[in-house]
């Protein structure tokens, strides 16, 4: 029977947090299953042993005086009364120690959760992380190729942020932030995904979404604005757009769309557009 004792916090702290979650899920689940077989194996050998004694005891009770074999039948019942005594013990060792070892597997398992989260998710407005991002591009990327489906990426650019956030500080700053990702989440579908690259600068990852139902989406994320201690401050976006071409990389298909964003910024500081423009 293999161990089920959780492995050392240095050996998880070593392996990547998604690895790290299914390995302990994984040793959870094992658990699990030997807690049950316990369980069953105890059980069965609980009733061997009651029928044992009792086909033992039986004949004693019927056939006539021997004092002889009376001794021998009473020897016999007393070692498989023993034996039913030890293999009780024995399985509320297990047990206890099943218990214990699923506590602490539980224990882990929530920081493990919680440390898989910080990585993938940022830790402002709560939206995927650019990690999050590119690793998820690639999988929607090899789909799109496979299932011949389309595959949209929005980059957004927050207008006039750094003047905000110099203005009114970095509490305006981040009231703004989370906006504008509330925004985000509420208006996109629930197979989108919704990233902050970093810094003002945020994504939307469209599967099976072609380019021309962009706009209708970018309209649904205005207006919007926050109200910072009695001052209304506007959240406004630059957008650009960018349909995937295989075989170009994820790379490539993210600079078509900051292309597509810088033309729409430098569009909305001249002539004041209101599409964005698409690569």
């Amino acid at each position: 029977m293999t161990s089920s004792k959780p492995r050392s916090p240095e050996s998880l702290s070593e392996v990547a947090p998604d690895a790290r979650l299914e390995m302990l899920q994984a040793e959870l689940a094992r658990l699990e299953k030997r807690d049950w077989w316990l369980w069953a194996v105890a059980m069965c050998v609980m009733l061997l042993l009651t029928a044992a004694v009792l086909s033992m005891s039986f004949p004693g009770l019927i056939a006539e005086a021997d004092s002889i074999f009376q001794q021998s039948l009473d020897q016999a019942v007393r070692g498989l009364v023993g034996l039913v005594l030890l293999f009780n013990l024995h399985s509320i060792y297990q047990q206890t120690t099943i218990k214990r070892t699923r506590r602490l597997l539980a224990e882990e398992l929530v920081e493990a959760k919680q440390f898989y989260k910080q990585a993938v998710t940022d830790p402002l407005t709560g939206l995927a992380n650019r990690r999050t991002a590119e690793d998820n591009l690639r999988r929607e990327m090899a789909r799109a190729r496979r299932r011949k489906l389309p595959l949209t990426v929005v980059a957004f650019d927050l207008n006039n942020f750094k003047q905000i956030n110099d203005r009114y500080g970095h509490s305006a700053g981040d009231m703004i932030l989370c906006a504008f990702a509330q925004k985000l989440m509420y208006r996109r579908r629930g197979e989108d995904m919704a990233v902050r690259m970093g810094g003002d600068e945020f994504l939307l990852m469209l599967p099976e979404c072609p380019a021309d139902r962009v706009p209708t989406l970018l309209e649904r994320l205005r207006p919007c604005e926050v109200n910072f201690h009695g001052t209304r401050l506007p959240v406004e976006f630059s957008a650009g757009t960018a349909t995937y071409e295989a075989p170009e990389t994820g790379t490539q298909l993210l600079e078509r769309a900051d292309q597509a964003l810088y033309a729409d910024k430098r569009a909305r500081k001249g002539l004041h557009a209101r599409e964005p423009i698409v690569a």
